[in-house]
Formats: structure tokens, sequence, C-alpha cells
């Protein structure tokens, strides 16, 4: 549906954002989106999981992503949205990651990683290897340990 003045609306909402030539690569606008959810491996293709479960990574945040990415070298940008086939509204599935692929000569600008689905098998290869994540995997044990012993012979207690 096309108003008066040219715009295009989609819903009473307000007009559907188009691909424009004017804008360049650097614009944020062209960059690419990653949202968690594209490379976790506990939701299926149907729920948004986009490359296979083998490259995939258990659960990963924004804030990983975006480590893993600044620290391959490339351009990042963090929003706070929420991925549409998200069914919790919590904050720690929040985020989408945008990320520069091209200059504005059309050139890549990062030789590694000439598309999307590239940087996912990076990301699906990196953030396990994160000190974060290594350190979760040692740390976990002991503290389930001692945590399970902590509520063991509290029957009804005083009343």
């Amino acid at each position: 549906m096309q108003s008066p003045s040219g715009a295009v609306h989609g819903y009473p909402g307000g007009p559907v954002l188009q691909w424009s030539p004017d804008k360049k690569h650097s614009d944020r606008e062209r960059w690419i989106c990653i949202y968690p959810a594209y490379i976790n491996s506990k939701k299926t293709l149907a729920q948004g999981r986009k490359i296979c479960k083998e490259k995939c990574v258990e659960n990963p945040t924004h804030q990983e992503i975006r480590d893993v990415l600044v620290a391959a070298g490339l351009k990042v940008g963090v929003e706070n949205k929420l991925y549409s086939r998200e069914r919790s509204k919590e904050m720690l599935y929040r985020g989408r990651i945008r990320v520069q692929l091209k200059n504005d000569d059309e050139s890549l600008c990062h030789p590694n990683f000439p598309t999307r689905e590239s940087i996912m098998y990076h990301l699906g290869e990196m953030i396990p290897k994160l000190k974060t994540r290594l350190n979760k995997s040692t740390g976990e044990t002991p503290q389930q340990a001692t945590g399970a012993g902590k509520g063991k012979g509290k029957g009804k207690g005083r009343r």
C-alpha cells in the first residue's frame, strides 16, 4: 500500500523499512545481524538455529559473541533486541550483534569471513575456548557437590 507521499506502509504502525542503494557498507544498517539463537545447539532449525548442531554452542550469549568477534578484528555493534522466535523475554536471551562484512568499496573487511555462515562457524569453534566457558566447566562440579549437602537433614525444622 502506498501513501500519497510515496512512502510504503505495510501496517498502520508506520512505514516498512526498505533496502536503499544509498546506504554504504559502513552504515550500521547494512551490517549483518547475528542472534545467539543462530548458533545455539539447544535450539532446533524451527526455533531459529542456522547451522548444524555439531558446529553450534550450548546457550551462547551476545557478550560471548561480541568478545569473539572483537578478538577476530571485526567491527561489531550490540543492540538490545529480542529474536522474534525466542520464547523467553528474559534479559539473558536479549541481544543482537551487528557485524560489518564489507567496506564501502565492496572489499571484504576480513578475508577469513566472507559470509555470515563463516562467522557463525567461527563463533561455534571459538566460544567454547573462552576463559569464562572453561572456568564454568571446571567450577561447576565442586559447587554442585557442596550445594547438594546444604539442604540435607533439614526436614520440617522448628515450628
